[in-house]
């Protein structure tokens, strides 16, 4: 396996690299998402990342396909130059990075004339999961059908019951909040 060379870009420049990159050959639109990088002590923000392959390499059995990503930094609030006039591909993608990480971008178009709106979570959900900042809510308990948890008992009094054990102690998983966060 080849390492992907990475091109580091300024925001400013995002548009003209992917433009350079399709020039060069790059002419297979793959993927776009972005990482959360707005804990960074130096220039906090998103990662932006497009992952581009050239179509005309690869054809044998001993190479593959030429592959480059271009990546770029786009602080909190600001948007970025939409790919979709250079690959409509890449419409899905900078949907969902939007609806995810709350990233703009800048003439967007999708044929819809809708402009950027949600892809994934459904109607009417408030926030960025895919941000570190996003707080997850606590999980809804159901009570499950079967049998109990040990020590809940589950035999009738003074039917030979087995002597009751403590329960276990409820442990959210990381970055759930416990239950006393939110709204009552």
């Amino acid at each position: 396996m080849i390492d992907t060379p990475c091109r580091d870009v300024p925001l400013e420049e995002w548009a003209a690299a992917l433009g350079l990159a399709l020039s060069e050959g790059f002419d297979f639109f793959d993927w776009l998402t972005a990482v959360d990088q707005t804990d960074a002590e130096d220039n906090p923000g998103f990662d932006l990342v497009c992952h581009l392959m050239n179509s005309a390499t690869g054809h044998s059995s001993q190479s593959e396909l030429a592959r480059v990503l271009i990546r770029t930094r786009v602080p909190s609030g600001q948007p970025a130059v939409s790919a979709t006039r250079l690959w409509a591909g890449a419409a899905w993608h900078e949907r969902e990075t939007y609806e995810m990480f709350g990233i703009d971008f800048e003439d967007f178009q999708d044929g819809s004339g809708l402009g950027l709106r949600p892809l994934l979570l459904p109607n009417g959900f408030e926030g960025t999961p895919l941000r570190k900042s996003f707080v997850l809510a606590s999980r809804a308990s159901k009570p499950w059908p079967g049998a109990k948890e040990p020590g809940e008992g589950g035999a009738a009094p003074g039917a030979g019951a087995l002597k009751e054990k403590p329960g276990r102690r409820k442990i959210n998983a990381p970055g759930v909040p416990d239950s006393t966060w939110g709204p009552r």
